[in-house]
């Protein structure tokens, strides 16, 4: 089993560490901070505060895409600050990882429902909202709260392995456990990237 990373609550330094995607001769393919011997194995998340993340959509950065963006944008992406900052200091993750979520889940909006159900800032199942407690999963305080907290639990079910939470909030920690990291689907695997990318983004730009 693979400790890729971990959620860390006062060591930012141990949060850094670059992540690989590795294929074993089968193709079958899996995600570690170690380059592994006898397997081939791409860099999908560059830790470095120095470096970016490589991208073969060359897309710009969250600081670029803030630079670039409307002021309509800009609100947006920072109306949410001091709920993040609440729910990152209540449940002890980092401010950062919550808003990588969030950015991936919704973009920052707080209205948004996806074909499968989930709801609002951080994309919550109805039953998932339930048990974290959420009555109005639109409502973004108790969306990111709720989500927040859910995470926590992920977290703490997995060690802290930073992946495997991103893994099992998307396809649910039972598919985890299942496969012993991040399940073979596509989609999970290109979320875990996704959320990554700007995790990493957003603490090289300073957020906690």
């Amino acid at each position: 089993m693979m400790v890729a990373t971990c959620v860390c609550t006062s060591a930012p330094a141990s949060v850094r560490a670059d992540i690989y995607r590795c294929k074993g001769a089968d193709g079958a393919q899996h995600y570690t901070n170690i380059r592994e011997p006898g397997r081939r194995c791409e860099l999908v998340v560059r830790g470095s505060r120095s470096s970016k993340a490589k991208s073969s959509s060359n897309k710009p950065s969250n600081a670029q895409e803030s630079r670039g963006a409307s002021s309509k944008d800009n609100a947006r992406y920072q109306r949410y600050d001091l709920l993040i900052d609440e729910s990152a200091r209540l449940y002890q993750l980092p401010e950062s990882f919550i808003r990588a979520v969030v950015r991936v889940e919704s973009d920052f909006n707080p209205s948004v429902v996806s074909r499968a159900g989930a709801m609002g800032l951080m994309q919550l199942m109805p039953k998932t909202a339930r048990s974290m407690g959420v009555e109005d999963p639109f409502n973004a305080r108790q969306n990111i709260l709720g989500g927040a907290r859910y995470l926590r639990i992920l977290a703490n079910r997995f060690k802290g392995d930073l992946v495997l939470t991103v893994a099992a909030y998307n396809a649910g920690e039972g598919a985890v456990e299942k496969y012993d990291g991040i399940p073979p689907y596509k989609e999970t695997q290109r979320y875990v990237r996704r959320v990554l990318k700007h995790y990493y983004s957003y603490r090289s730009e300073g957020t906690r």
